[in-house]
């Protein structure tokens, strides 16, 4: 594992600051001039010239070479982000039967990809195959490391504490300084579902199948072929449906967390009294109707043409909780990310459904849902952003 990262330099805020415009200009808009990236940030051409300056000395930017245009004038030197510079390990711990991971590069490129099998591990064993994982995926690359990103089921804080994630037993986790201590290396944890809306708005990348004949945003990494994230004033919210369930809302460009961090925590919501008890220790939430385990083991006690049913009143439950969010906060675009099986057709259908019945047409006329593409490793992109967000200061 090569754990050589990025010196920590400390600069003026207003240098800071600029340097992220002009990062966040090569990744939003990919290659372009020198003047071009003064346009697009608003800098001073004097500013962006020393700015790339660094850039390139820090490994991050590269020169592309000469721009091939008709224009009047010398030909212009193309800049861009070497993607390659630099490596992300990343992990997504929202699966019930596996923790997940990838090395992926600066624009989110997977480069390899490890998986380590849970098997019922929780507390501290659990902890033992995240760092195993890490080991194992920064054991896979001999680039430099960035750091290490996670995208963890539960309640998380800025200082990287799992305050609860119930199926793993984790009560007041150091999660961040745990793996930071082990690996040597910057480390950044945030919420699954957080991390999701976030690889879905750095990314752009979302649907497959669209709900009511609406589609979704389209591919692509972050700086390849324009703007490919997502607009900065869409509200998002993406459902997360696996181990547990949960919300990733992003409203205005801005991702909302809360101020106790718990923001779409919707898994333990209450939605049938007399439903069965919960890991919780309450009876009738959410996740014991659609977390993917109890979701399969219900369609399990069921023949095949009564499976349909099930999965409606599963969709049903979904969109009552969502509804007076969505109504709320105006949401205008809903994301469902999690096996296929389970959440495309019937499922979906009932959750648009019932939002489209409990809110007002203003609302829901506006509204589109849909399924997360198949591998499109929303949490692992999301993770990537937490340290791209924390290590270059991308937004």
């Amino acid at each position: 594992m090569t754990i050589t990262t990025i010196p920590r330099q400390q600069q003026p805020p207003v240098r800071a600051h600029s340097r992220s415009l002009v990062l966040e200009a090569l990744y939003r808009d990919g290659s372009m001039s020198r003047a071009d990236l003064a346009r697009r940030s608003g800098l001073t051409r004097p500013t962006v010239s020393a700015l790339v300056a660094e850039l390139i000395d820090d490994g991050i930017a590269r020169e592309l070479g000469v721009r091939d245009d008709a224009r009047v004038g010398k030909p212009a030197t193309l800049v861009g982000i070497e993607s390659d510079a630099f490596h992300i390990v990343t992990v997504d711990l929202s699966s019930a039967d596996r923790f997940v991971g990838a090395v992926v590069d600066l624009r989110g490129g997977v480069v390899k990809r490890a998986s380590v099998e849970l098997e019922g591990a929780v507390g501290e064993a659990a902890v033992s195959l995240v760092e195993r994982l890490v080991d194992d995926l920064g054991s896979r690359t001999t680039r430099p490391l960035l750091g290490v990103g996670v995208a963890t089921p539960g309640i998380v804080d800025h200082d990287g504490v799992v305050r609860t994630a119930v199926h793993l037993g984790w009560y007041d986790l150091p999660l961040r300084s745990r793996l930071s201590d082990h690996a040597g290396l910057p480390v950044h944890v945030g919420n699954d579902s957080n991390a999701a809306a976030v690889g879905i708005r750095t990314c752009g990348e979302t649907a497959g199948q669209g709900a009511g004949g609406q589609g979704t945003a389209g591919q692509g990494a972050p700086g390849q072929g324009g703007n490919g994230r997502a607009p900065a004033g869409q509200s998002l919210m993406v459902v997360t449906i696996d181990h547990g369930v949960g919300v990733g809302l992003v409203v205005a460009g801005s991702l909302v967390e809360g101020d106790q961090f718990s923001a779409g925590e919707i898994g333990h919501v209450t939605v049938d009294e007399n439903g069965d008890v919960c890991a919780c220790g309450r009876r009738g939430c959410l996740e014991e109707v659609l977390a993917a385990p109890q979701l399969r083991a219900r369609l399990l006690q069921h023949d095949e043409g009564s499976r349909g049913a099930v999965l409606h009143d599963a969709g049903r439950a979904l969109g009552l909780v969502l509804a007076p969010i969505i109504s709320a906060l105006n949401i205008d675009e809903v994301v469902l990310s999690g096996p296929a099986d389970l959440v495309e057709g019937a499922l979906l259908r009932a959750a648009r459904d019932t939002v489209r019945q409990r809110t007002l047409s203003a609302v829901s006329n506006g509204l589109t849902m849909s399924i997360a593409g198949s591998g499109t490793d929303l949490a692992l992109r999301g993770a990537a952003s937490f340290v791209l967000q924390a290590e270059l200061g991308l937004t």
